[in-house]
């Protein structure tokens, strides 16, 4: 009920301070030039003077060329510019790829029955491959469909332009001396300029070249009125790269090109291009067969171009060495977290000794008592482990923890420009691993139960909210964070971002509540959730209405168990009706959005409005199947291992935790409710749940060992106890009345990180000569 009007405030808020741009004049005619392989690098006054000049009078942005295979290989750029939609240039069955070539030639027959224009026999093939063997619904050439005429030169640019029967309306395998009157025929043409795909640097700044001086003659045959569009429109290999893209024309005049599918300036992707050209020229869409959205121009560009291309041909840079050191991070992440669960098994089954009243050799506790005593004594005992081994253990668990928190830190320095981009990245990563820990390990509070814990769920919550609330550049192509090569997120809260969020929000949440009395912990989780929800979910903060619907399912399960006792129907109930309408919320301002600005939430509910929600499903499906190859799966897999098998068996303290701490109980119910919808809504796989996992199970293991280790603890009876007169009266006397518990029973004093509970030691017992305790 809290996030209600929390959501409704802030959406209403944004929506009124953020103005869509002016839209662009329209053109006459539009020219997209290809130049496959191209990429930022390549572009300089020297090598490319046309391009260069082109860049520096029209607007640039990064393009993200991510078609329905990874890598994008030229054929498959083609065929995604004209599909507007991902797709792949599959004729027939693919042919057994050469060792260490990621992208074979492949011939495309190209038939002229007429001498005007060409026949693709392969294209209806292709357009049956990409409608019933892909989920995207890509229809290759629906780019064509929606003119009347246009014109191709190349081979390239003839699979981009054919019509879904195969048909190109106007082909030239080679741009004519005379090309202006070619360029004049029809309304869109295609240019294939020839790829940059040479790896050492002289052969490829002479390719670049090439493609410079043709893209000069196409730049002096263009008719006035013209909208001229270069772009690398595909990889060349299987290094994954940004490329360039560059729309010169009336009214792009030195700016950032932008779309509503990335949400940043600075970034297209390949599937903008198809609308893009078809809205400069005042034409109306089809209806739900582009994926992309029209780009647009919009200012804040440095005046000097020199200034200006370093910003993509950075992020270019930084996404490249991204990609080579994620995996890496987080696969020794997930083995250093595996050998700390195997560490911390040994430490559980020893942190609790047996649990005795305190004994006396005084000869009034009698013969049963003595005998007692003796047993245990001949019980062999766990060797105790020493303190420096269970303090170090301690430090390791809460690094841990911090990892992730660090990792996106380290992205505010820019390792990836120097030679040994590795390196640099993991001493910065481990300098502020060690601040980080160091700053926990010397707060008075860390020796409370739950002080690391809350601690290290408070930094990791506020560093993901300041990155998102100073535009996510942190997460944009960091190593914790998303890569714009992907395609699949360029702004907001990313999936292991949202993770870590949303156990960070509820620890605290959980540890907040656990302070106040037990009728207001509701309210405590529900304030704290309401901001996390409010975070997540804001399209110009988090953009991500289905973490926040999954965050808002965990607050309301949390709040409604953080009393202590278990989820009753009547909980259930409410806490359901509270997730309904925060989604129903959601869903309803995300509908009210225009088309090109929706979420995935909008997106998927006005599929399901169409029948097209079937694709959509399927493409979900196959996204949570793709990333079950990532090492956040083993990071979820080994924190359920340890939580299933260690932490909550009898030995293994996480239940006498919850037992003293219900509302860390309700947390991390809420915690993994919210992985399991955030993950299946998302289609993210076990992503969200690993890094949930990185952060909450390495905690919920220090404080299991911190409530085992004083599970024994006594209150010492008086060294010399008042003597007791074994009197047995007529009546048994009335025992004195026990002190008035207080407020909440499960608060106990915390000292030296244990929990001492007080006993009250009643009159002697003669029956069995001990004192009750």
């Amino acid at each position: 009920m809290a996030a209600v009007p929390l959501v409704l405030a802030s959406l209403s808020g944004s929506a009124a301070q953020a103005a869509p741009a002016s839209p662009a004049p329209t053109v006459d005619y539009v020219i997209v030039a290809g130049v496959p392989g191209l990429r930022w690098e390549d572009v300089s006054p020297q090598t490319t003077p046309t391009l260069w000049a082109m860049a520096e009078r029209g607007s640039i942005a990064s393009l993200s060329v991510q078609s329905a295979d990874q890598p994008t290989c030229p054929l498959d750029g083609w065929v995604t510019l004209g599909a507007g939609n991902r797709a792949l240039w599959s004729a027939a069955p693919p042919a057994p790829p050469s060792p260490g070539v990621a992208c074979p030639d492949v011939p495309v027959e190209v038939e002229r029955p007429d001498g005007i224009g060409a026949f693709l026999p392969d294209q209806r093939n292709v357009v049956r491959h990409n409608q019933g063997q892909l989920p995207y619904g890509a229809v290759p050439g629906a780019l064509a469909e929606s003119v009347r005429c246009t014109v191709a030169v190349g081979t390239g640019a003839a699979v981009a332009a054919a019509r879904p029967f195969g048909r190109v309306d106007r082909y030239e395998p080679r741009l004519p001396q005379n090309a202006a009157e070619l360029l004049d025929d029809c309304v869109l043409t295609m240019v294939d300029a020839g790829a940059v795909a040479a790896t050492e640097p002289a052969a490829r700044r002479a390719q670049a070249r090439a493609a410079d001086a043709l893209l000069a003659r196409v730049l002096a045959a263009r008719p006035t009125d013209s909208l001229v569009i270069v772009a690398g429109l595909s990889d060349t290999d299987d290094s994954r790269r940004l490329h360039v893209v560059v729309a010169d024309g009336p009214g792009w005049e030195r700016g950032w090109l932008t779309s509503a599918s990335t949400g940043r300036d600075g970034y297209l992707q390949l599937v903008d291009l198809a609308p893009t050209a078809l809205t400069a020229m005042g034409r109306a869409l089809p209806e739900k067969v582009f994926a992309g959205q029209p780009a647009r121009m919009v200012p804040g560009r440095p005046d000097k171009l020199d200034a200006a291309v370093t910003q993509p041909a950075d992020a270019d840079r930084e996404a490249g060495a991204q990609r080579r050191i994620a995996t890496w991070f987080f696969g020794v992440l997930a083995a250093v977290q595996f050998a700390l669960a195997v560490a911390v098994v040994p430490l559980l089954r020893r942190a609790r000794m047996p649990a005795a009243p305190v004994e006396s050799s005084s000869p009034r506790f009698g013969f049963h008592g003595l005998v007692r005593k003796a047993s245990r004594a001949a019980r062999p005992q766990p060797l105790a482990v020493p303190r420096p081994v269970v303090n170090l253990i301690e430090v390791l668990l809460v690094a841990s923890a911090l990892a992730i928190p660090a990792a996106l830190v380290a992205d505010a320095v820019p390792w990836w420009r120097t030679d040994h981009p590795g390196l640099l990245f993991t001493a910065v990563t481990l300098a502020l691993l060690a601040a980080g820990t160091a700053a926990v390990r010397l707060t008075p509070a860390y020796r409370q139960t739950l002080g690391p814990l809350a601690m290290v769920a408070a930094i990791a919550a506020v560093v993901i909210a300041a990155d998102v609330l100073t535009g996510a550049r942190l997460q944009l192509n960091g190593v914790a964070g998303y890569s714009a090569l992907t395609g699949g997120r360029y702004a907001g809260l990313g999936r292991v971002g949202l993770g870590v969020f949303v156990a960070g929000t509820l620890l605290v949440a959980g540890c907040l509540a656990q302070k106040v009395r037990r009728t207001w912990r509701p309210w405590v989780v529900g304030t704290v959730g309401a901001a996390g929800v409010l975070l997540a979910g804001s399209p110009y903060l988090g953009a991500d209405a289905v973490g926040a619907i999954a965050l808002t399912a965990g607050v309301g399960i949390a709040a409604a168990i953080s009393t202590g006792g278990w989820l009753t129907f009547s909980r259930l109930a409410w806490a359901t009706l509270a997730g309904l309408v925060v989604t129903a919320v959601f869903a309803v301002l995300d509908l009210s959005r225009p088309d090109a600005e929706r979420d995935r939430l909008g997106r998927f509910l006005g599929a399901l409005g169409d029948g097209t929600g079937g694709r959509a499903v399927q493409r979900a499906a196959a996204s949570s199947v793709g990333a079950l190859d990532s090492p956040l799966t083993v990071l979820a897999v080994v924190g359920a291992v340890l939580v299933w098998f260690a932490l909550l068996r009898p030995w293994g303290g996480l239940k006498r935790l919850f037992g003293i701490y219900p509302a860390i109980r309700a947390a991390m119910a809420g915690i993994a409710t919210a992985a399991v919808i955030g993950g299946v809504l998302g289609g993210s796989g076990l992503d969200v749940a690993g890094a949930v996992a990185a952060l909450t199970v390495p905690m919920a293991a220090l404080a299991s060992l911190r409530v085992l280790d004083h599970a024994s603890d006594r209150t010492q009876p008086p060294a010399d106890p008042p003597t007791a007169q074994v009197v047995r009266p007529a009546a048994p006397e009335p025992a004195e009345a026990a002190p008035t518990p207080a407020a909440d029973s499960d608060q106990r004093h915390e000292q030296g990180g244990g929990v001492r509970l007080a006993a009250k030691v009643l009159p002697w017992n003669p029956v069995d000569g001990a004192i009750n305790t």
